[in-house]
């Protein structure tokens, strides 16, 4: 009986519920800026090349007429601007592949200002390809920035994750889904004609991006490190503390110092491990799978096809030509407004309900939007109800599975396996993105107006395998979501009177470092 007392009073500080104490502005501060400067160009950069492309192609002719004396042909003309438009992507995956090398040397915050770098070098090379009479300079400048949007998509929900309290854990990781559409949508203002979309002003559309990436540079540093990496992988109780106070606003963080704590006790091995290592590891098989199919999902359930239509359904409807930009900027702002949303309401209703809800929601539209497709023709009015639906498509995206992918991934993993899990998705992520774009328009091409069927089935089976794997994870510790998957990875969990063993056998030194953590015996 009194073994039992025992095992139910352990650690008693993680028992309880999490105070909700107001949000600080240092959180809010890191949580802003830190997206600012890196999903927030990621959304910027979707956008930014739609407006100014027509100018864009007549500098190629220009510079390509200067060099060889002759216009460029126009298969040349294409291969350029694809070139321009894919390489992105390449970039992207370039930097996902390199995130957990910066990760381990620089941690969380020094890889995010280290990131604004790329970004001010792409904007000097992409806001002065013109004036350099170079295309080159446009073409590197998109790859740097592809790399800067690749470190950022996983550096910054990784911070974002590890600097919140885990009750609003959901809700500060959305600023990254938030600040891309807060991305996209400011593209497309700047590219209106009035503004930056002009002929004699489309380079300073690039110029831009340097703006967000210094004012990063200059907050970011003045904001703390990741406690839980200043802990578990840097062994700096001191620092981990001073940390912890600043974000939650308080002097007494010791139920989050043993929150941590029992995290590193958790793990087998407190340094961080390789790829090869997470692919290996039996513990987190399911966590793993689960990552990359909703990786997957983001990509593939169809919402960067969808832009494809967007214009010539908006021209079926009767829009003049000249007032289309205006009638698109809708699309990016019901983006941002269901990202913001989806922020407001995700510790409420929980990751789980947003994803299956947003994936689901996005099959039924697609299906409508197929039919009304097909009777546009000849319903003078249908194409309306095409522009409704390309909206709700969006909306329904941005309520889940437009950003709590990224919150997902930092939540189903211990410190060790973070990184590691964090260049994977990335890496799964851009591949989609450039499989996407590679195929679509073939797609297309064979399945005409009934090509988003395939975007259904997509939307339906990464619905249904969430209902089946996915436990829900709002207001958990990080030990006890992975505990959620001990049972499918056929990982016995240690009972109440094993974990408090390891409680009592491993307590922090008292100059304030960790010791190792024990290795959890296979008998356990």
């Amino acid at each position: 009986m009194d073994k039992q007392k025992s095992g139910d009073n352990k650690m008693s500080g993680l028992e309880k519920p999490p105070q909700k104490q107001p949000i600080t502005a240092c959180l809010l501060s890191a949580a802003f800026f830190g997206a600012l400067g890196s999903s927030f160009l990621y959304g910027y950069n979707l956008s930014v090349v739609n407006a100014p492309s027509q100018y864009i192609k007549k500098f190629y002719n220009k510079t390509w007429f200067d060099r060889y004396g002759e216009p460029i042909g126009s298969e040349t003309t294409t291969l350029l601007w694809s070139v321009t438009v894919s390489i992105f992507a390449i970039g992207g995956l370039c930097g996902a592949l390199s995130v957990s090398f910066f990760i381990k040397i620089l941690g969380r915050k020094g890889t995010l200002l280290l990131n604004n770098s790329f970004a001010v070098v792409a904007a000097l090379l992409l806001s002065l390809g013109e004036t350099a009479t170079s295309f080159e300079m446009l073409i590197i400048g998109r790859f740097i920035m592809g790399v800067d949007s690749g470190i950022a998509l996983s550096a910054l929900p990784m911070y974002l994750g590890e600097i919140s309290p885990r009750h609003i854990r959901g809700s500060i990781g959305q600023f990254n889904s938030i600040l891309i559409c807060t991305g996209v949508f400011t593209g497309q203002v700047l590219g209106l004609p009035q503004l930056l979309g002009h002929e004699s002003r489309w380079n300073y559309l690039f110029s831009f991006l340097a703006f967000p990436a210094l004012l990063q540079m200059c907050v970011l540093p003045f904001l703390p490190e990741s406690p839980r990496y200043l802990l578990i992988e840097k062994r700096d109780e001191t620092a981990a503390e001073k940390a912890f106070q600043r974000f939650l606003g308080k002097k007494d963080v010791s139920q989050e110092l043993e929150e941590v704590h029992a995290e590193a006790r958790a793990q087998e091995n407190l340094n961080t491990i390789s790829v090869l290592q997470l692919l290996r590891t039996p513990a987190v098989r399911w966590q793993l799978i689960t990552v990359i199919i909703t990786m997957a999902c983001y990509q593939l359930c169809g919402l960067n096809a969808i832009w494809y239509y967007t214009n010539g359904i908006l021209t079926e409807a009767g829009f003049a030509p000249s007032i289309l930009p205006y009638i698109t900027l809708s699309t990016g702002a019901i983006e941002t407004l269901a990202a913001i949303v989806s922020g407001l309401v995700i510790e409420r209703i929980g990751r789980k309900p947003l994803l299956i809800f947003g994936f689901t929601a996005m099959a039924v539209f697609f299906s409508l939007l197929t039919v009304f497709l097909n009777f546009q023709d000849r319903v003078s009015w249908m194409p309306y109800l095409s522009y409704i639906c390309i909206l709700a498509v969006i909306a329904s995206f941005c309520s889940g599975p437009g950003g709590i992918p990224f919150v997902l991934t930092g939540e189903l993993f211990e410190q060790s396996y973070r990184p590691a899990a964090f260049m994977i998705a990335g890496i799964v992520n851009w591949l989609s993105n450039f499989t996407l774009g590679l195929l679509f328009p073939f797609i297309q091409q064979s399945l005409q107006t009934y090509a988003f069927l395939v975007f259904v089935v997509v939307c339906l089976l990464g619905a249904t395998y969430l209902y089946f794997v996915l436990p829900e994870t709002k207001n958990k510790t990080f030990v006890d979501i992975s505990q959620s998957f001990a049972k499918i990875n056929k990982i016995q969990v240690p009972t109440p009177s094993q974990e408090m063993e390891m409680v009592l056998s491993i307590k922090p030194h008292a100059n304030g470092n960790v010791q190792d953590a024990c290795r959890l015996e296979s008998s356990f």
